[in-house]
């Protein structure tokens, strides 16, 4: 993939690095990747990153590589692509997947996956996942095939233009049908793994909005304007409504989180929707994630 600008008077006798930074948006990480692999031209000729540009000169940032993630072992799996291009792939993950292997789960990952199915294409690169979700949590991942596209669509979030949309079952019936929680959330002193609410957090906002009342639940609709480890399930346990099924953040009055009436063996949390700029053609992209059987056979329960 090739980035291309040209210069206007305004850019007039600025630096190929301006423009690579503040018209194509690069980052300084790599521009420094370009320019060592002499993969910046200016008019077709390759040229220091320092030297100057004038009104109608075409800038070039050649941003493909053959750069493999060689911690990742290729892994054949039946993978639910919801979306492909050259940019990105948008995979609706099942529950119980580890997304990217860690010192616990060096195979059966998302990413192992994803890396078969990447290499099938004749595609060498990085596994880049730009959000992450829980082990236990279904739903929408999208995986960025080069650097640029990873750090333009991580900007969006940081930005906050980049809507993440979940869907979940709370315990209890909610006071209000619509609200924001807004509780700064950090780790839990001496847990790795463990959230809580914390006032030397970060900060952390979750929307919700009720869909449907149920027999001692909801059935509720999240949207995130933060993106913290494990919010929605620190938020929904900091209101009193923890999510049905989960065990790290339970309800006390249950068993690890789990009710015998409802059959789920994990938090009942779905990534539904997400929806964005593409990162190189500009356009909203909207996808979205069925509701897992799971979580629908759940909710028939509820409705009794």
């Amino acid at each position: 993939m090739k980035l291309t600008y040209t210069v206007t008077n305004a850019e007039d006798s600025r630096s190929v690095k301006y423009i690579l930074k503040n018209k194509l948006l690069l980052s300084e990480r790599l521009v420094k990747k370009l320019k060592y692999a002499g993969r910046i031209l200016c008019n077709s000729l390759p040229v220091h990153i320092n030297e100057s540009v004038f009104t109608g000169d075409v800038i070039e940032a050649d941003i493909e590589f053959d750069d493999i993630s060689e911690e990742i072992n290729p892994e054949a799996m039946d993978l639910d692509v919801i979306y492909e291009d050259d940019s990105i792939i948008a995979i609706n993950k099942p529950p119980y997947m580890v997304v990217h292997p860690t010192s616990y789960h060096l195979t059966g990952t998302m990413a192992n996956g994803v890396m078969h199915y990447l290499l099938g294409k004749g595609i060498k690169t990085r596994i880049r996942p730009v959000s992450r979700l829980d082990r236990n949590t279904s739903g929408i991942i999208i995986f960025a095939l080069n650097q640029y596209v990873q750090e333009k669509l991580i900007r969006q979030m940081h930005e906050n233009t980049y809507y993440k949309e979940y869907v979940g079952i709370v315990y209890g019936n909610m006071k209000n049908d619509s609200g924001i929680i807004d509780l700064p959330i950090g780790r839990k002193p001496e847990s790795i793994m463990l959230r809580h609410i914390s006032q030397s957090g970060a900060p952390s906002v979750t929307r919700y909005h009720v869909l449907e009342h149920l027999n001692n639940s909801d059935y509720v609709r999240f949207i995130l304007e933060t993106g913290r480890t494990h919010q929605i399930r620190v938020h929904c346990q900091a209101i009193g409504h923890p999510l049905v099924g989960d065990t790290l953040y339970p309800h006390p009055e249950t068993k690890d989180g789990h009710v015998e009436s409802v059959p789920i063996d994990r938090q009942a949390l779905h990534s539904l929707k997400t929806v964005f700029i593409h990162p190189v053609n500009g356009n909203t992209l909207e996808l979205s994630a069925p509701v897992p059987s799971d979580i629908s056979h759940a909710l028939e329960i509820l409705k009794k």
